[in-house]
C-alpha cells in the first residue's frame, strides 16, 4: 500500500492555482525527485504532503499506518536558522518533538533515537558543537538526522543541496542513497539540481503547476528530457 497518494489535488491561494489536478503515489522505498522551475507548485505539493496546505479538490490519503506527524521534513534553509544558538544534539532532538504527543519532555527513547541518528549521519562527535559554528554540509547532516528523528519511513526534502559546495553536495547525495537503499526510507526530493538529483533516484515528477511528466527515472531521460532540449532549441 502507498505511504501517501495524491489523487487528483489541486491547491490554489486567494483563487490562482498553484498545483493542477496532480496525482501520483509514494511506495514504501521509492525515491521521487520533484522537478520544475521557480513558481511550478514544487514547494506548495510537498507543503500538501505535510498537512500544511489543504486541498481545494482531490485528496491526500495516507497509507501503511503513516500519520502526518510521522514525516521527516527537511526546508530550504534560511540565513537565520542557520545561525541557530542550539548544540547538534538539541537541534536533532528536537526531530522527536511532532511524536511526543501528550509529553513536555523527551524521554530516554527519543535520546536513544537521537543518538542512533547522529551515529548514522557520523556527526556523534559533533553533537555537543554549536550548529551554527558548523559547516553547511555537516548543518544539512544534523538538519538530517533531525528528520529522521520524526520517521522511519519517509523523508521529505526541499532543495536539500542549495548552499552547498559540489563536494558537500555529493557527499549528501550519497548519505541519501544509503537512507534509500540500505534502510528502506522512502525519498521525496524538490530540487533544482537535475544532474545530481536523478542520478539516484527511481521515479521523477516534471511540475508546471499540473503534471508535465510522471515515470521512471530511465523513461524520464530518454524521452521527456530529450522533448525538452528539442523543444528549447
Amino acid at each position: 500500500m502507498a505511504l501517501i497518494a495524491m489523487r487528483d489535488v489541486t491547491i490554489a491561494f486567494e483563487g490562482i492555482v498553484a498545483v493542477d489536478h496532480v496525482s501520483f503515489e509514494v511506495d514504501p522505498g521509492d525515491y521521487l525527485v520533484i522537478l520544475g522551475e521557480n513558481g511550478s507548485g514544487k514547494s506548495t505539493l510537498m507543503r500538501a504532503m505535510l498537512g500544511l496546505v489543504k486541498p481545494r479538490s482531490g485528496s491526500i490519503v495516507y497509507g501503511d499506518g503513516l500519520l502526518q506527524n510521522q514525516i521527516g521534513y527537511l526546508p530550504q534553509q534560511t540565513a537565520a536558522q542557520r545561525d541557530f544558538p542550539a548544540s547538534v544534539e538539541e537541534v536533532v532532538l528536537s526531530g522527536c518533538v511532532n511524536r511526543m504527543g501528550r509529553r513536555f519532555f523527551t524521554n530516554r527513547a527519543d535520546r536513544e533515537k537521537a543518538e542512533r541518528n547522529m551515529a548514522l549521519l557520523d556527526i556523534t562527535g559533533l553533537k555537543k558543537k554549536s550548529y551554527r559554528n558548523l559547516s553547511g554540509g555537516q548543518q544539512q547532516r544534523a538538519l538530517l538526522a533531525r528528520a529522521l528523528c520524526a520517521t522511519d519511513a519517509l523523508l521529505l526534502l526541499d532543495e536539500p543541496v542549495t548552499g552547498l559546495d559540489p563536494a558537500a553536495a555529493q557527499e549528501f547525495y550519497d548519505v541519501i542513497r544509503e537512507l534509500n537503499h540500505s534502510h528502506g526510507v522512502a525519498v521525496v526530493m524538490v530540487s533544482h539540481d537535475l544532474g545530481g538529483a536523478i542520478r539516484d533516484a527511481g521515479k521523477v515528477l516534471v511540475m508546471d503547476r499540473g503534471m508535465d511528466f510522471f515515470g521512471d527515472v530511465e523513461d524520464y531521460r530518454s524521452n521527456f528530457a530529450e522533448r525538452a532540449v528539442s523543444s528549447r532549441g
